[in-house]
């Protein structure tokens, strides 16, 4: 998820085994509305793996990457639709950087 709106180094290393502290590092990288921003896609991106891991624990569902990207790309733009904090000025600052 991060890489796709061009985010990819704040995304956790391999030596970063617990979600907490790799999420308190990336949010002290941000201020203010981009921090509100990056706060909910790292919400957006925590929900969605929980719900794609339960379908695949509890309905038998195959673990695939790629249908779960696709769904993150939807959810985001219905999150940024919907006015979420931050979301759409870190999406819309990124776009204008590039």
């Amino acid at each position: 998820m991060l890489r796709q709106i061009g985010l990819q180094s704040l995304a956790p290393q391999p030596e970063e085994q617990a979600f907490d502290p790799w999420w308190e590092r990336i949010a002290v990288a941000a201020s203010g509305l981009h921090q509100q921003g990056l706060n909910s896609l790292v919400i957006l991106g925590a929900w969605l793996l929980w719900n794609h891991r339960n379908r695949c624990v509890f309905d038998g569902v195959a673990p695939n990457m790629m249908s779960l990207l696709i769904l993150a790309g939807e959810e985001h733009r219905l999150w940024t639709l919907a006015g979420t904090r931050g979301l759409s000025l870190l999406t819309a600052s990124l776009a204008e950087d590039q």
